[in-house]
């Protein structure tokens, strides 16, 4: 892991049980003091935002949105010690950079389970840079991974070990124990081990293809593709707008009226192509398509071909 993410030496890989979902929680107990300031442009973003939000400690976050199929970054503030955003929105495929904001006194936060493994990454442009597995790293989901700075260990530390009132933080949500088990190749709790194997795997195989970079250009061999067909066709076109936006891993195609991506899944579905149906919580008439390393180029090309037969007929 550290070797293909190019971890920092003094960066901490850190692991847990419950996935990014369940990072999200713990970030909340244990990685804001104060405030978060949070970049929210689809379900996932907005997820963490409710968390963070919700939380009686803590005060109301700050919360920048852009529209769906758009991205933003957080709005800069004194009062924030957290900032927060997705490198990629798993539910429109819209793509925000990795970069440090604010001050070195404010925490950047990064949730990279759609994208982590199949784009290079800058990590010292982050604090927390937190993942699933069951995208591009190709495992079962239920552990989440992070790449922490030496600041967001400190942070963690100084929370964890200030008495507090109004903060009780289960052990599960301890970023505190998380590391000083970690640092052990523990966990508080047993993971699955079938899950940790498959990420094993999937980490010696990426590591044969050359690395993220090259993962990087296999994966947008079939993305690009998808934003081409689509482009050419007077009925579709990619749903995130700016080309410099699109996600090179979930690419989503908005369909207009002529074709009813209802009944295009339900014939691909019949025929056993599946897994492409939009988010749900976004409510459109659109296709999204995975294009992780594991996604053959070869078989983005047959799935296009299987779109212009279908779509010809219905």
């Amino acid at each position: 892991m550290r070797e293909l993410f190019e971890v920092p030496t003094d960066y901490t890989v850190t692991l847990g049980n419950g996935g990014a979902t369940t990072f999200w929680a713990v970030a909340t107990a244990s990685l804001v003091r104060h405030r978060a300031s949070h970049a929210v442009f689809g379900s996932f973003g907005e997820k963490f935002a409710k968390e963070t939000s919700g939380a009686p400690f803590l005060q109301e976050s700050l919360i920048t949105k852009a529209e769906l199929g758009d991205s933003t970054l957080p709005q800069l503030s004194e009062q924030a010690d957290v900032y927060a955003w997705p490198q990629q929105e798993t539910s429109t495929g819209a793509i925000a950079p990795v970069k440090r904001v604010g001050h070195a006194d404010q925490l950047v936060l990064i949730d990279a389970t759609s994208i982590s493994g199949a784009v290079p990454v800058d990590l010292t442009q982050t604090d927390a840079y937190y993942f699933s597995l069951q995208k591009a790293l190709g495992s079962d989901g239920g552990l989440w991974f992070a790449f922490l700075s030496p600041q967001a260990v400190e942070r963690a530390s100084e929370i964890a070990d200030a008495p507090s009132a109004d903060r009780w933080i289960p052990a599960i949500l301890n970023l505190k124990t998380a590391v000083a088990n970690s640092v052990k190749n523990q966990t508080l709790n047993t993971p699955a081990i079938a899950t940790l194997e498959l990420l094993h795997s999937q980490l010696q195989w990426l590591a044969s293809l050359g690395g993220l970079r090259d993962a990087h250009q296999r994966v947008c061999a079939s993305s690009e593709a998808i934003y081409a067909w689509a482009q050419a066709k007077p009925f579709a076109a990619p749903f995130v707008a700016d080309p410099v936006k699109r996600s090179p891993v979930v690419s989503t195609i908005e369909f207009d009226a002529s074709v009813d991506t209802a009944v295009l899944l339900q014939v691909l579905r019949a025929n056993g192509i599946v897994d492409l149906s939009p988010y749900r919580a976004v409510g459109r008439n659109q296709l999204r398509i995975g294009t992780f390393p594991s996604t053959d180029p070869a078989d983005t090309a047959a799935l296009l071909a299987c779109l212009d037969y279908v779509i010809e007929r219905l």
